[in-house]
């Protein structure tokens, strides 16, 4: 495996990958002047244009998710150097990330794997390409991404202990302390019997979330005067990612408890504050997310669950899908509609509905609300149900900040952590896919060496482990922005975008080494590869993120 390394002494790459970068801005911002003049009409931007030319706006989502990636490339080089601790690990990451980035924008930006974008999409020309591919851009291409340079990174990662995340995250010693405390417990209480929580689709224990709450998983981000840690997003990624890396299902439990707490947080008065966010924080009460309905999914401004007020109650009627952890959960964040006669988002209500927790033999025991399982190939161990409401009374009190009509405001004020968060447990499931693959790799023997010996094989190693860095540093990027109060809708769009496609191409690409074993649902992997699918499609599916993304940036 051993061969003469090509890659650039870092001073030079560094200068390179900033001369390579500034013709990268330019070939997107004659992208976007471009597909911008494409659709707008009569001065202003055309929705009717813009999904007509749908496949050039959602791929500036793309172009632009790339860009960032190679700036915090930059970024992550620069500021590890400065601390000491760019060695060759990081080193060859970033140059074969930064190479791969390069080749991409300029050769084809896979938008999924069978949907490329390439500059002609966006309506540049051969000429205005050559004009901004300085020597810098092929300097990077043929240095980077090279067989030498796989063959040593794979080396590299060889020797790496397995409970170990290849390359140096750049984050402060508190974080790492975190994030080897949530390795630890998952090793003890998650890690062996995921497989059989899966395959038996039953719910995580009561203990392991009792664990998890002891650990201060669910008050993480919550305000230290209303119990939690106070602790920033950062923290949220790292708590996040090591758990999913466990098992999706124990990641994502969190979610619930950083939706609603943000929820109550932003839009809640002072008393529902002090009387729900200290109960969630220690896990006393377990909250879920009723938002999606039957035939709307991220059409929210089609809504239709009716909320009608009598006296000091108000009762709820209608369907709702896709709800995930609502047996056992104390609490509903619940969308619905409270007047009728505005049309789209103006008339949603968000409230905090409380219920018993339910069995399996009796779901849910509350008045008017009955619902039945839906039936996953992965991401189990909360199970999903759809839910039906006639006349499920909830408190007026409880209409989340007291007031009619905020509901999708309040829900859109969540929508940066939530995709930040979601980014995060792709980033662990992508990393479990590279802990399964390297570990079968290494032990399984065929034509008298082990797996991990062969190019194609350790080649795709390299991949994944590449890839993640690369999502990693967005992700990361973009919870810093949410933590220093920044507007970040873009960039936490960007990390849920990109990282779901990175957590899908580690676990195709760990089940291709696993061979037939792969296929066999007696190994992890292909519990990975289910859950590693869900990640493009809930929180936003990849094209309403990327539909999302695109508008923003035509609006400028």
């Amino acid at each position: 495996m051993t061969a003469a390394v090509l890659k650039l002494e870092p001073a030079n790459w560094l200068s390179d990958a900033k001369d390579a970068l500034v013709a990268v801005e330019g070939l997107y911002n004659e992208s976007l002047a471009s597909v911008r003049a494409r659709v707008t009409k009569d001065g202003k931007l055309s929705n009717e244009l813009i999904e007509a030319d749908q496949h050039a706006a959602h791929g500036l989502a793309w172009f632009a998710t790339y860009v960032q990636g190679l700036k915090e490339l930059i970024d992550y080089a620069e500021r590890l150097s400065a601390e000491g601790a760019y060695g060759e690990t990081e080193e060859l990451l970033n140059q074969i990330g930064y190479a791969e980035l390069l080749a991409q924008v300029y050769g084809g930006i896979p938008m999924s794997q069978g949907e490329t974008v390439r500059l002609a999409d966006f309506g540049l020309s051969a000429q205005q390409v050559a004009a901004k591919r300085p020597a810098s851009v092929d300097r990077l291409i043929l240095s980077g991404n090279t067989p030498a340079n796989r063959a040593r990174l794979a080396e590299l990662i060889d020797h790496h202990a397995a409970a170990e995340t290849i390359g140096a995250t750049g984050l402060d010693e508190t974080l790492e302390a975190i994030r080897s405390e949530m390795r630890k417990f998952a090793a003890d209480n998650v890690v062996p019997f995921a497989q059989e929580w899966h395959a038996k689709n039953e719910y995580i224990p009561l203990e392991v979330i009792g664990g998890l709450a002891e650990l201060g998983v669910f008050g993480l981000t919550i305000p230290e005067e209303y119990g939690g840690s106070g602790m920033g997003k950062i923290a949220m990624c790292v708590v996040s990612e090591e758990l999913s890396r466990a098992y999706i299902g124990v990641g994502s439990l969190g979610t619930r408890s950083e939706i609603a707490g943000e929820l109550i947080l932003v839009g809640g008065t002072e008393e529902q504050k002090n009387k729900y966010l200290p109960k969630i924080a220690t896990g006393e009460i377990l909250p879920t997310a009723v938002f999606t309905e039957p035939n709307n999914g991220s059409d929210l401004a089609g809504l239709r669950t009716r909320a009608v007020r009598e006296g000091d109650v108000y009762k709820v009627t209608g369907n709702k899908t896709w709800i995930t952890h609502p047996v056992r959960a104390d609490i509903m964040t619940l969308l619905t509609r409270t007047n009728p006669n505005e049309k789209g988002y103006k008339g949603l209500s968000m409230f905090i509905a409380e219920k018993p927790r339910g069995t399996d033999a009796e779901p849910f025991p509350a008045k008017g609300m009955t619902g039945g399982e839906i039936e996953v190939l992965g991401y189990r161990g909360m199970k999903e149900f759809e839910i039906g409401f006639d006349n499920f009374e909830v408190p007026a009190a409880n209409l989340l900040g007291g007031e009619e009509g905020k509901g999708f405001k309040q829900l859109m004020e969540t929508f940066e952590s939530a995709r930040i968060q979601t980014a995060a447990r792709a980033l662990g499931v992508a990393q479990c896919a590279l802990d399964l693959g390297l570990k079968y790799a290494k032990e399984r023997i065929q034509f008298g060496k082990p797996l991990f010996a062969f190019p194609r094989v350790f080649n795709k190693i390299v991949s994944m482990a590449v890839e993640i860095h690369v999502a990693r540093q967005i992700t990361y990027f973009a919870a810093r922005e949410k933590d220093e109060g920044k507007r970040c809708d873009l960039e936490a769009g960007m990390s849920k975008l990109l990282g779901a496609r990175v957590a899908w191409a580690a676990a195709d690409n760990a089940l291709q080494i696993h061979g037939g074993n792969g296929f066999a649902l007696e190994y992890p992997v292909s519990r990975v590869l289910c859950d590693a699918r869900i990640l493009n499609i809930f929180e936003g599916a990849a094209e309403i993120q990327a539909q999302v993304i695109a508008r923003r940036l035509l609006e400028g």
